[in-house]
């Protein structure tokens, strides 16, 4: 499934506000999309993400790897450099342009990709999500949002578009306690795929300076 742009999504959305939803099983499409991915080990796609607060907005784009358990590695070629690494215990973020990365506990971070570990971790919408809501956006796919049932977490809302015939998710909008949004648009979904252990392992560059919360 390819789509234009960002824009075009957030269009659909409001397109899709007049259809009717009350044929859309949203029971059986969350199983399917609990299935899908609580049966995957290892996960490669490809993402735009689009960030969003105090209205300004920057588009990066790159390569995401997951695998069981909470290990990720946001590979950014926009802007080139750019990592984003979870080994499972702690989150590292390097951000080239000034040589420096942050280290924090994966259990504690507020970073809105986190969340996003939960494809790859112990997912159940019934238990973790309430107040569901779906529409689906004319091509035979369906918009679910849904609010987190602890106000603890550091989003409000997260929602998505997922095609039912696969189960598989390809847009993901999360919404901060704060305020700020992060857009995601997935797309050549590679299950399983063989991923080196090195993936998810942070290497500091040289000179790099550091900043270290889980001290």
């Amino acid at each position: 499934m390819k789509f234009g742009s960002l824009a075009c999504l957030t269009a659909l959305v409001a397109a899709s506000a007049w259809l009717r939803a009350d044929d859309i099983d949203i029971t059986k499409i969350l199983t399917g999309v609990d299935h899908h991915y609580n049966g995957i080990k290892t996960l490669e796609v490809a993402f735009t993400e689009k960030s969003s607060f105090q209205g300004r907005t920057h588009t990066e784009k790159g390569e995401l790897y997951l695998r069981k358990p909470g290990r990720m590695r946001w590979d950014y070629s926009t802007p080139a450099g750019k990592v984003f690494v979870s080994d499972g215990k702690f989150i590292y973020m390097y951000t080239p342009s000034d040589n420096r990365y942050e280290r924090m506990p994966l259990k504690e971070t507020e970073d809105m990709r986190a969340p996003l570990a939960f494809l790859l971790g112990r997912l159940n919408f019934f238990d973790d999500f309430r107040e569901f809501k779906a529409l689906p956006d004319g091509r035979g796919n369906v918009f679910i949002t849904a609010n987190p049932k602890s106000d603890k977490m550091p989003y409000s809302q997260v929602s998505f578009l997922v095609s039912p015939n696969d189960s598989v998710i390809h847009w993901l909008r999360v919404r901060g306690q704060d305020g700020s949004e992060m857009e995601f648009v997935f797309e050549g979904e590679q299950k399983n795929p063989v991923l080196k252990d090195g993936l998810f392992k942070f290497d500091p560059p040289k000179g790099a300076e550091v900043i270290d919360s889980a001290q």
